[in-house]
């Protein structure tokens, strides 16, 4: 009678360690997947409404009188970009890329509003029709690479993909101090879909 039993006590010591580390394994592989996950868009936004170039949530909502990242007084919107997000990038506005400006940094969590000064970042600089716009990707505590391949001189439709950061990180969008904001604080927003801000 307890011999299937010792059998199966047997098993479980034998297997267990195996189970285990194979589920493990399986949640890490979800997991980075996740990152890389590329949901499709349709974008529907006005000719005057700016779209959000990164899935989050709004983390801040600024109004700058300088910044190295923008020629003059403008708007800032932050949104921080969790593990959960999807990490695809898209253009906010149709426009050319002026410039792109990669800086090298630290990797201090993304929610800090300090990692917006130190971290390692990407400036993507796109002259449109309402004005020039800056976005910024940056890295975070997890995020060890930001991908942007577009070059100046490239032309972004509205909601057009141009990069992604992998894992958990931040997105600062630069807007003409003209526009009006319709995203608030703690708003979750989607690429390409969600609107930000709007010129009036």
């Amino acid at each position: 009678m307890n011999e299937p039993f010792n059998a199966w006590i047997q098993g479980i010591w034998f297997y267990g360690p195996i189970l285990g580390l194979g589920a493990i394994l399986l949640l890490i592989g979800l997991s980075v997947m996740m990152f890389f996950r590329d949901f499709p868009r349709t974008i529907s936004a006005g000719p005057n409404e700016v779209v959000s170039p990164a899935d989050g949530t709004v983390v801040a909502i600024e109004d700058l009188t300088e910044t190295p990242h923008y020629d003059g007084p403008c708007k800032r919107i932050s949104i921080f970009m969790s593990v959960f997000n999807a990490h695809v990038n898209r253009a906010p506005f149709e426009g050319t890329v002026r410039d792109v400006r990669y800086a090298p940094g630290h990797y201090i969590n993304a929610m800090n509003h300090e990692s917006s000064q130190v971290n390692e970042s990407n400036a993507m600089w796109l002259d449109t029709p309402k004005g020039p716009m800056t976005v910024r990707q940056i890295s975070g505590a997890i995020a060890r690479r930001i991908v942007c391949p577009v070059k100046s001189g490239t032309d972004l439709r509205k909601g057009e993909k141009y990069g992604m950061i992998r894992f958990g990180s931040r997105v600062e969008l630069y807007l003409p101090a003209a526009v009006k904001i319709d995203a608030q604080l703690n708003d979750k927003v989607h690429a390409g879909i969600s609107i930000l801000a709007r010129f009036i």
